[in-house]
């Protein structure tokens, strides 16, 4: 597979995704009430507004040579660190449901979270095409990517959004992977991370009782377990080929967030097996094909950054759906392209279009990259 065709299969499927997205906005943000003042109707011409957004925003970077944000990568750093930040100042920092992910700034409000995967992306990316040969070592291939990982990581953690943090967490693995850090540095990684968000689970009180409802769903129905077992109730109403578009009956009030975390299980609802078959398969294509992209850009910066891209739209996936289907304890995750929320949908869009550019800004002369090949030739 070309790396032409490769881009073409993803955009195919995002924009499948979107479409679905929005069909599935229309069926169940007529049933969302977010506040008393809000007019339902106005769930799906928002939803479509942040998709025109996003694909403008993609199209503009896809013109743009990706090497350009080599030059601006601390700035971004900086930027992205100082909106963390601002998530916890009052008058600008927006704490909602109790956790602190937005910031509003007057003109805008937004989750700096969102922004954080492609940026982090982009700095590892950055630092580990700087440093190619050193991947290997333990200073410059763990301690100090590490630091710029995960000031922000943290961050985002502290913010009670534990979802995207530990989806990050795993995008970062996977390009560190790429990039040639040895395997005893990647188990320590692994092991740091099962601990942090072992110490987030047990350390807080709500947490805590999401996990005792994930073992034993039907006993916490009606308390911390009510979302992933009505959801499984909808799934099964589905059946292999669902109720049919709009006739769900577990978003009218029984299912919390039917428009956004847990839209997936109306879509089960609704459009039964098929339908979540359908869904999975279009996100395995979409990761598959972004994998070959990234496998055939010549460059290394290209490369590193293809991976870290796909993985931010990946993994978010796939945890929702393990939480939506009861296989991971909730931890309140969008599904991408097709969950409403402005901040989420444009800036995943945005990272096709910079994915885009890979494709098309790739430098003709191909690069050898063997990190580690390289450190145990001079050892």
């Amino acid at each position: 597979m070309s790396t032409r065709l490769s881009i073409i299969c993803i955009w195919f499927c995002f924009i499948t995704l979107l479409i679905l997205g929005i069909m599935m906005v229309a069926s169940t943000g007529l049933c969302a009430h977010v506040g008393a003042d809000e007019d339902p109707e106005t769930f799906v011409i928002k939803q479509c507004s942040f998709a025109a957004l996003g694909l403008v925003a993609a199209l503009v970077i896809s013109t743009i040579d990706y090497h350009i944000l080599r030059n601006w990568v601390r700035t971004f750093w900086w930027v992205l660190t100082i909106l963390l930040i601002f998530c916890f100042l009052p008058f600008v920092g927006m704490n909602i449901n109790g956790e602190n992910r937005w910031v509003n700034l007057g003109i805008i409000t937004f989750q700096p979270s969102e922004l954080a995967k492609s940026v982090l992306m982009i700095c590892l990316a950055h630092w580990y095409t700087t440093h190619r040969e050193m991947a290997g070592t333990f200073w410059k291939g763990f301690v100090m990517p590490g630091a710029i990982f995960g000031i922000p990581l943290l961050l985002i953690l502290v913010e009670k959004d534990m979802g995207t943090a530990a989806a990050l967490g795993m995008s970062g693995f996977c390009v560190m992977y790429v990039a040639g850090v040895r395997g005893w540095v990647l188990a320590l990684v692994v092991a740091l991370g099962f601990l942090v968000l072992f110490d987030q689970a047990t350390g807080s009180p709500n947490r805590l009782e999401r996990i005792y409802a994930w073992f034993d769903p039907e006993r916490y129905k009606h308390e911390a377990g009510c979302q992933q077992w009505i959801s499984m109730l909808a799934f099964a109403r589905g059946g292999a080929f669902g109720v049919g578009l709009g006739d769900g009956i577990e978003k009218f009030g029984n299912l919390p967030f039917a428009h956004t975390d847990f839209i997936f299980a109306e879509i089960g609802e609704e459009w039964g097996l098929v339908g979540t078959a359908g869904v999975l398969l279009l996100f395995t294509m979409l990761t598959l094909s972004g994998i070959v992209l990234a496998l055939q850009t010549n460059d290394t910066f290209g490369r590193l950054l293809a991976v870290g891209l796909v993985c931010t739209i990946f993994w978010p996936a796939a945890l929702n759906m393990m939480v939506v289907t009861s296989l991971l304890p909730n931890s309140g995750l969008p599904l991408p392209f097709i969950s409403y929320g402005g901040t989420n949908l444009v800036f995943t869009i945005a990272a096709i279009g910079l994915l885009t550019s890979i494709q098309r800004h790739t430098p003709n002369k191909k690069e050898t990259y063997w990190p580690a090949r390289r450190l145990q030739d001079k050892s």
